[in-house]
């Protein structure tokens, strides 16, 4: 039987953005002008309009100069992330 893994916490993914955002005092065009991404696409991503791509977290992490991990690592807050298991 395959069990489904939890749905991703994309609240505090959102909210991990807003507040490194906020940590560094930059406004959506600073951060626009540093990721290379639309000022409409960060805050239709911080309002949950929408996802975002992978492309577009990586354009943001290293435009707020957070590792890629660490930065997604939120979407597993509220429950256990996976773990190697030995096949």
């Amino acid at each position: 039987m395959t069990i489904p893994p939890p749905d991703p916490n994309l609240a505090a993914l959102r909210l991990r953005l807003a507040r490194a955002r906020a940590e560094r005092g930059w406004t959506y065009d600073q951060l626009a002008e540093r990721s290379g991404l639309a000022r409409r696409t960060l805050i239709e991503i911080e309002q949950g309009r929408t996802i975002g791509s992978l492309r577009t977290w990586h354009a943001l992490a290293h435009a707020l100069g957070i590792p890629i991990g660490q930065f997604l690592g939120v979407l597993c807050e509220g429950h256990q992330p996976p773990t190697a298991s030995s096949s």
